[in-house]
């Protein structure tokens, strides 16, 4: 069965910290509760598959196994499915899974039609992953490597997803708001710190614990002024939401969704696209409108 893994970074003190004996006794029932739905027979028979002859036995992991910086513990089929559709997923899409344990997620999104690729640092379940993906047909666009995540390079990622402790979250989050502005990240359960997700859904059939989809779109950098029709636009910037001043007058209702940007200025609502140091849109009643960086 395809499943997908927390991971724990041993380096971290807090990471470690937070690692308590009722967080693992929580997650080995989360996971010995899933084991008994059997939320996906078909997945379930794949990973199960019996070895032909002369073929060597299929490595099988224990839910719960610790490895170098891996506690394994399997997530919901029925999740996986709401964080690939919280991201808008599509075949044009790029797909990278961090900390893919065995594959669940990467498969799935390659059923889909996505190229995805798994990074777990266990070269038996990235093997293991592998051998799933040839099993359910999808091995051409469904592939694994054995590496460290905070080593990877996300830049070719559209859709990043994850299920991984808030505090290898917040480790990964300087690296995770350089990429290109709508990136949509989403993760199972754990926060970002102090950057609120877009949007947040909680499944609640074949799912007991560790049930909630959380999605980040990655802003357009926008802080500073920009000059709109001969009148300074202030942006602060506290990731996608903003606030400032157009001219003399306050702005509201002001954020960015990945390049999108709307506020309000005057009883007017703006709304826009970004593109690098400039944006233009529409705003209500007064027709078209650009800005560019002062």
């Amino acid at each position: 069965m395809q499943r997908s893994n927390v991971r724990f970074n041993a380096s971290s003190k807090s990471a470690v910290q937070a690692f308590t004996p009722r967080l693992r006794l929580a997650m080995l029932a989360s996971a010995m509760a899933f084991a008994l739905l059997g939320a996906s027979a078909a997945m379930a028979q794949t990973a199960a598959a019996p070895a032909k002859a002369g073929e060597q036995k299929a490595y099988v992991p224990d839910v719960g196994q610790e490895g170098k910086d891996v506690i394994w513990v399997p997530t919901p089929q029925s999740l996986v499915d709401k964080m690939l559709d919280m991201a808008k997923v599509t075949p044009k899409d790029r797909l990278m899974d961090l900390g893919s344990g065995d594959g669940r997620t990467v498969i799935t999104a390659a059923q889909r039609g996505l190229t995805a690729q798994g990074i777990e640092y266990n070269p038996d379940l990235v093997e293991l992953s592998r051998q799933n993906a040839k099993r359910a047909g999808v091995a051409d666009r469904a592939t694994f490597v054995a590496q460290d995540l905070f080593t990877t390079d996300l830049s070719q990622a559209d859709v990043i997803t994850m299920f991984l402790l808030s505090t290898i979250n917040e480790k990964l989050r300087p690296k995770l708001l350089e990429l290109p502005a709508g990136t949509r990240v989403v993760s199972n359960t754990f926060r970002m710190g102090d950057w609120e997700p877009d949007a947040s859904e909680t499944v609640t059939e074949n799912c007991q614990t560790y049930c909630t989809a959380l999605l980040w779109i990655v802003p357009a950098k926008v802080q500073g002024k920009w000059d709109l029709g001969g009148q300074t636009l202030q942006l602060d910037q506290h990731y996608q939401v903003l606030s400032g001043k157009l001219g003399s007058v306050p702005i509201s209702d002001a954020r960015l969704d990945g390049t999108s940007i709307t506020f309000t200025a005057d009883g007017v609502r703006y709304a826009g696209v970004v593109n690098g140091r400039t944006m233009s849109g529409t705003a209500a009643g007064k027709g078209n409108w650009q800005a560019k960086r002062s």
